[in-house]
C-alpha cells in the first residue's frame, strides 16, 4: 500500500515537473520565433552574441554602430528594430519614434528588467529601480519635490559650484595648450549633487573627501562592466576576478556616508510646511536639501531611514554623471562652432552686462540660445544612451510581436538621428533644431533624451537648470576651441555617454576678472 502511495507520488512530481518543462520549452520557442524575425548578428547557445563582444569600450561602441549600419534598424526601409543575444536573454532595440511612443507611453510596461540587479545594490528599491505599485506611489510621492519653486532654491549653488569651477581651470586660459576638461566638469558636478541631495559640501573640486569620490567612480565604471558581460553575472566569476570585491568596497564606502550624513541632517531636522511651495522653505530664504523633504516626509511616517538612504543615492546616481556629460558636451560642441558660441556670448552679454553676480531664476529663463544649444547637445550625445523595460505582456509593432518576458530598449541616440525628424545631416551639431518653429513640426518622440510617458526622468528640469545655471557662468568667463571633433573622439556608451578621449580644449578669457 505504502509502496503503491509512493509510486503515485513519485509519477505526480514527474508528470508536474515534466509540464513545467513543456510550458519553459514551449513559452522558449516562441520566443526565440517571434525574436529572431527581427534582424540581428549571428549568436550561439549559451553565450547569444557575447562571444563577439569586443572587451574594449570604444571597440564595442565601433562594433554596436556597424550592427546597427548592417541589420538596418537606422535605414528609411527598415523595421525600425534590431535585437541581439546577450548570453540566453535577446534585447530587441527601438530605434523608431512610433514604436518608442508605443513603449515609453505604456502605464503597463514600466518594470527594468535583469541587468539592473547590479544597481539595486546600490540603490535597493528606490524610484530608479523599484516597479509596479511601490514605484507608483515613490514617484507620486516625490513628484511634489521637483516643484519649480523648489528647484529654483538650488540656483545658488549651482551657480557658486560654477565659480569653482571657472577658478579651477583658470590656470590653463591664454597657454595654448590643450587640456581634458572632462574631470573638473564631474567634480563640479558632483559638488552640486552632494550639496542639492544631501545639504553636504563634500569639496570634490578643492580635492576633499576624494575616497568618497573615487567610489562613485568606481560603481559607475563596474555596474556597466558587469551589464555588458554576461559571464560577470555568475558570482564566482565577478568575485574571481576582482570585480566583486572593488564592487562591495565602493558600495560599503557610499552607503555610509549617506548613511552618516542622513543622520547628522535628522539631528538638526526642523519641519517644513510643503502645502505653502512660496514660503521661505522655497524661496532660498533657508537652504534646503532633497534630503530634507524626504525627511519631512518621513516626519509623517510615508519613509523610512533605508528609503531615504535608497533615495539620496538614486539621485546622486542619476544627477551626477548625466549632468557632467551633458555639460561638457554642450562645451565641447560650442568649441567646435565658433559662430555659435558667439551667439552664446552675446545673449550672456545682454543678460548679464559687465556684472560679476551669480545667475537669478529670471536670468536663467532669459537664456534661450543657451538652452538650444543644451538641448542640441543632449540630441547628439543623449547622457543616457538606452532606456530598458523588460515586457509584461506582447509588444505589437507593425507586423512584429515581442513575446512578454523579453527585454526592449528605446536608443536615443538612433531616434535623434531619423532624417525624417532631423533633415538630410543630422550628424551636424546645430541648436536650430530647437527653435519653437522646428520643434513644432517634429514628432513629440523624435527627442527623448530624458525618456517620456509616465516613467520619464523626474528630475529633468532640475538637470536644465543646473546646466543652464553652469554654461552660463563658464561662457561669461571664458572661449574655449577645441582640435577634436565626434568622429576622432567618438561617444562611448556606458550606463551615462562619455567620450573616448576626453574634452580637449583650449581656454581663453573673455574679459580680465
Amino acid at each position: 500500500m505504502a509502496l503503491g502511495v509512493s509510486t503515485i507520488v513519485f509519477a505526480a512530481l514527474v508528470g508536474w515537473v515534466t509540464w513545467k518543462l513543456y510550458a519553459f520549452l514551449k513559452k522558449r520557442e516562441k520566443m526565440i520565433r517571434h525574436v529572431d524575425r527581427i534582424p540581428g548578428p549571428p549568436a550561439i547557445p549559451i553565450l547569444g552574441c557575447a562571444y563577439q563582444f569586443k572587451l574594449d569600450t570604444i571597440e564595442f561602441t565601433y562594433q554596436l554602430e556597424e550592427w546597427g549600419r548592417k541589420y538596418g534598424f537606422m535605414g528609411d526601409g527598415s523595421c525600425g528594430l534590431m535585437r541581439i543575444w546577450i548570453g540566453p536573454l535577446p534585447i530587441v532595440i527601438l530605434s523608431r519614434d512610433e514604436a518608442v511612443k508605443i513603449l515609453l507611453e505604456s502605464t503597463t510596461q514600466i518594470t527594468k528588467p535583469p541587468q539592473y540587479d547590479i544597481v539595486k545594490k546600490w540603490l535597493g528599491t528606490g524610484l530608479l529601480t523599484s516597479t509596479n505599485e511601490k514605484w507608483r506611489s515613490r514617484r507620486k510621492m516625490l513628484t511634489p519635490t521637483f516643484h519649480f519653486n523648489i528647484l529654483t532654491n538650488f540656483i545658488p549653488t549651482f551657480s557658486k559650484q560654477g565659480e569653482v569651477l571657472v577658478k579651477q581651470i583658470e590656470r590653463y586660459a591664454d597657454k595654448e595648450e590643450e587640456f581634458d576638461l572632462f574631470p573638473y566638469i564631474k567634480r563640479c558636478a558632483l559638488d552640486i549633487i552632494c550639496e542639492t541631495a544631501m545639504g553636504a559640501e563634500i569639496g570634490a573640486q578643492t580635492g576633499k573627501n576624494s575616497d568618497y569620490v573615487d567610489a562613485v567612480a568606481t560603481l559607475n565604471h563596474l555596474i556597466w562592466h558587469h551589464e555588458r558581460l554576461p559571464w560577470m553575472w555568475l558570482k564566482p566569476i565577478w568575485y574571481l576576478t576582482g570585480n566583486g570585491y572593488n564592487f562591495d568596497a565602493a558600495l560599503k564606502m557610499t552607503t555610509e556616508f549617506t548613511r552618516k550624513i542622513i543622520s547628522e541632517r535628522q539631528n538638526s531636522f526642523v519641519k517644513i510646511d510643503t502645502s505653502q511651495p512660496n514660503s521661505e522653505e522655497f524661496t532660498g530664504k533657508r537652504k534646503l536639501a532633497f534630503l530634507d523633504l524626504l525627511l519631512n516626509m518621513q516626519s509623517d511616517n510615508k519613509l523610512t531611514d533605508e528609503d531615504i538612504r535608497e533615495e539620496v543615492d538614486t539621485f546622486m546616481f542619476e544627477g551626477h554623471d548625466t549632468t557632467s556629460s551633458g555639460m561638457g558636451y554642450a562645451i565641447w560642441f560650442l568649441a567646435q562652432c565658433p559662430e555659435y558660441q558667439q551667439k552664446v556670448h552675446a545673449e550672456l552679454d545682454e543678460v548679464f552686462g559687465d556684472s560679476e553676480r551669480l545667475a537669478t531664476p529670471e536670468d536663467l529663463k532669459k537664456l534661450s540660445y543657451l538652452e538650444q544649444c543644451i538641448k542640441e547637445a543632449l540630441r547628439l550625445v543623449p547622457s543616457v544612451p538606452i532606456f530598458a523595460r523588460v515586457l509584461t505582456e506582447d509588444f505589437i509593432y507593425k507586423d512584429i510581436t515581442i513575446p512578454t518576458g523579453v527585454t526592449v530598449i528605446a536608443a536615443p541616440v538612433t531616434i535623434h538621428r531619423d532624417p525624417k525628424n532631423w533633415g538630410d545631416d543630422p550628424e551636424t551639431f546645430n541648436p536650430d533644431h530647437f527653435t519653437q518653429e522646428n520643434m513644432s513640426k517634429r514628432h513629440p518622440y523624435s527627442y527623448v533624451p530624458f525618456a517620456a510617458g509616465p516613467r520619464n526622468c523626474i528630475g529633468q528640469k532640475f538637470a536644465l537648470l543646473e546646466e543652464k545655471a553652469v554654461l552660463s557662468t563658464f561662457f561669461r568667463r571664458y572661449r574655449v576651441t577645441t582640435e577634436q571633433n565626434i568622429v576622432t573622439n567618438r561617444p562611448i556608451p556606458e550606463v551615462v555617454s562619455k567620450p573616448s578621449k576626453g574634452f580637449m580644449i583650449k581656454l581663453y578669457k573673455r574679459v580680465q576678472i
